[in-house]
């Protein structure tokens, strides 16, 4: 009996299982990365959808409500979610804000879109596998200075992500080296794709610079179906995030076919190619890879 009795006692005492810390991640590759390293210590919520596009996105009523009830908010950065500033404040939230790309070694703009985010540096890190380990470790720094009692789980998240990124570098790195240099020559729809680019010594070319709230000039749109034409370029891609008018303008001019659908600033939905930031990857770097040996 006295032992019945000892275990009702402790079965009474012991705290409820702790619920899932809410987090709000700005975009959907960012919350992805968030809940690979926070596991089940973490609920996140991605304020811009799959499929949507981060640069024109219009906050609502509830985004600020989920704001307000959130722990921590983590946000990439660098101008990418020119929105986000006004969102937090309206919000009143009290939540930590973290931005996931700090101290990250940023690629610079060298032309005139730079001025586009506010900055000179490019927002899409995520596109490097190799930038996107610092992307994790301040991830995990963020979750554990909201939560001190998880730090040691989310550092083992960000590490298991690490060991992944590491493993996906180097199977991108083995699928370019299959196309000669002279090749690598690709049309995609905003400028979104740079530190592959520099990664993998990819040219990418399009008619939109960093965002894709401008129009193009039609004197840029001739210019590149001139480029398209003369350096004979098949790798001619639409995004999941922008309108592929445009695209399909060019590469009708040009008398090319699009070569498929991109994954740039968005997942794509739970059916799609792209559900999580590595299919997202692997998707990409299957289609670049085969469409430049066409060029």
């Amino acid at each position: 009996m006295r032992l019945v009795l000892a275990f009702l006692l402790a079965l009474f005492a012991a705290p409820a299982l702790a619920q899932p810390m809410p987090v709000v991640a700005s975009f959907s590759i960012l919350a992805d990365v968030v809940a690979a390293v926070g596991g089940e210590r973490v609920k996140v919520v991605s304020l811009v959808g799959p499929d949507q596009d981060a640069h024109v996105y219009q906050p609502t009523p509830t985004d600020s409500r989920v704001l307000a009830e959130a722990r921590i908010v983590i946000v990439n950065g660098l101008g990418f979610e020119g929105w986000i500033e006004r969102l937090i404040k309206a919000s009143g939230t009290k939540a930590e804000i973290v931005t996931a790309t700090r101290n990250i070694r940023t690629r610079r703009m060298a032309d005139a879109h730079g001025h586009a985010h506010g900055k000179d540096a490019d927002p899409h890190v995520w596109h490097d596998p190799r930038r996107m380990m610092r992307y994790a470790d301040n991830i995990a720094d963020g979750l554990a200075k909201a939560d001190p009692a998880g730090a040691e789980a989310y550092r083992v998240g960000a590490q298991s992500v690490a060991v992944r990124l590491a493993a996906l570098d180097s199977w991108a790195e083995a699928r370019f080296a299959e196309v000669p240099a002279a090749k690598r020559k690709v049309i995609t729809s905003h400028d979104s794709f740079g530190y592959l680019a520099e990664r993998f010594r990819v040219s990418f070319k399009s008619p939109r610079g960093l965002t894709t709230d401008a129009e193009p000039s039609a004197k840029a749109v001739a210019a590149l179906i001139d480029q398209i034409r003369k350096e004979g370029i098949k790798a001619v891609f639409v995004e999941n995030i922008t309108d592929r008018r445009l695209v399909e303008q060019l590469a009708r001019e040009a008398g090319v076919t699009i070569g498929g659908r991109l994954y740039s600033d968005a997942l794509s939905g739970t059916d799609g190619p792209a559900r999580t930031y590595e299919a997202l990857f692997r998707h990409n770097v299957s289609l670049l890879t085969s469409a430049m040996l066409q060029n």
